[in-house]
């Protein structure tokens, strides 16, 4: 049977395409018989299939089908549910490219069965920890990737995002690079480099193929860093070091002519993670404002402070309201009350990227 979609040859009476995952058969919502997907009536009880029925086993959208090929399903979920993002818009984004360094020269030192096992691995890694904080690996380029932080999902902590999975990859393919030394001789080392600022984000392509991509000059500098960075490191322009300064330990390279730019391009590597966790700890470190007003809410809060009690038990309080009313202004200023009195503080917060909502 030919799929109406990519046109492959299936086997007799098979339901789906091996090749493009497109429905072959209509099924009756009456009687539940295989009918032609083409059909508009029932061959085994004359119901209508009608327009819905029709659609319903229509193939998906190249766009949409290339977000399901590369996405994990929670992932590529949030992104159709959102169809604009798919059709073309600006967006603030961080770009990262990765790379191994060397790889037709690996490849020769190896059989081509060992290299494919190598490169799938290899993927592998790069695609769970660009998925852990819900990066979208929008192209792969043999011997690398190209992914997007801030699209087609929006977040304003995309820089942050792409440097914590800047540094996951760092650390494991690192220890991937070791094992491949001891096990095949091969000396493989990665780069990794990261540019953020707006692009134009959406699917590119004809009607054989179609990407979900972004371009601009943000894409092309992201890219230069790549080809910049030294072997196991990761290095980032300005316009990246400016959005995560103070998360992150950075090492400050000067600055450089780069091909395609006119003036000088500010060059930082990305070391480890630094001291500060929240925009409140970014705040305090450059000189908090005065705390006006919470009055009731302080003096709720002190009556916790002041519970005490024999019982093997503890007592909690739930701050709770909308987003930007200064929730964690206020269990700051708590918390010092409660070091004041000698009374142990310990804070702990949940990321914004995992199955539960923080």
């Amino acid at each position: 049977m030919d799929c109406p979609s990519c046109h492959h040859q299936n086997a007799d009476g098979a339901r789906f395409c091996n090749q493009c995952g497109t429905a072959l058969l209509a099924i009756c919502s009456q009687c539940q018989a295989e009918n032609e997907p083409s059909a508009r009536f029932c061959n085994q009880c004359g119901n209508a299939f009608g327009t819905a029925a029709n659609d319903a086993n229509k193939p998906a959208p190249a766009a949409e089908r290339s977000v399901k090929q590369y996405t994990p399903k929670h992932l590529a979920d949030r992104i159709l549910s959102n169809r604009s993002a798919l059709e073309g818009e600006r967006k603030q984004v961080t770009v990262m490219f990765a790379d191994l360094q060397g790889s037709m020269d690996l490849a020769e030192q190896v059989d081509a069965e060992r290299w494919h096992e190598i490169l799938d691995e290899f993927f592998a890694i790069l695609g769970e920890e660009v998925h852990r904080v819900e990066g979208t690996i929008n192209q792969y380029t043999g011997d690398g990737i190209m992914a997007l932080f801030g699209a087609p999902i929006a977040h304003e902590d995309h820089a942050t995002r792409a440097c914590r999975a800047g540094l996951a990859l760092r650390s494991r393919l690192n220890e991937f690079g070791q094992r491949l030394r001891l096990e095949d001789g091969l000396n493989v080392s990665v780069r990794v480099g990261l540019n953020s600022g707006e692009v134009v984000v959406g699917s590119i392509g004809d009607d054989l193929r179609m990407d979900y991509t972004a371009q601009g000059h943000t894409v092309g500098l992201a890219a230069r860093m790549e080809s910049l960075a030294a072997p196991g490191s990761v290095l980032m322009t300005r316009n990246t070091a400016r959005l995560v300064e103070g998360y992150f330990r950075l090492n400050d390279l000067g600055s450089s002519k780069v091909k395609g730019v006119a003036e000088p391009i500010g060059l930082y590597e990305l070391e480890a993670e630094g001291r500060l966790r929240s925009r409140l700890d970014l705040s305090r470190e450059r000189g908090l404002s005065p705390f006006i007003g919470r009055e009731k809410e302080l003096e709720q809060l002190a009556q916790v402070l002041q519970y005490k009690t024999d019982a093997p038990r503890g007592i909690i309080a739930k701050v709770q309201g909308d987003a930007g009313i200064g929730k964690s202004r206020l269990c700051h200023e708590v918390a010092e009350e409660a070091r004041a009195q000698d009374i142990e503080v310990y804070i702990c917060a949940c990321v914004p990227y995992a199955d539960a909502e923080p």
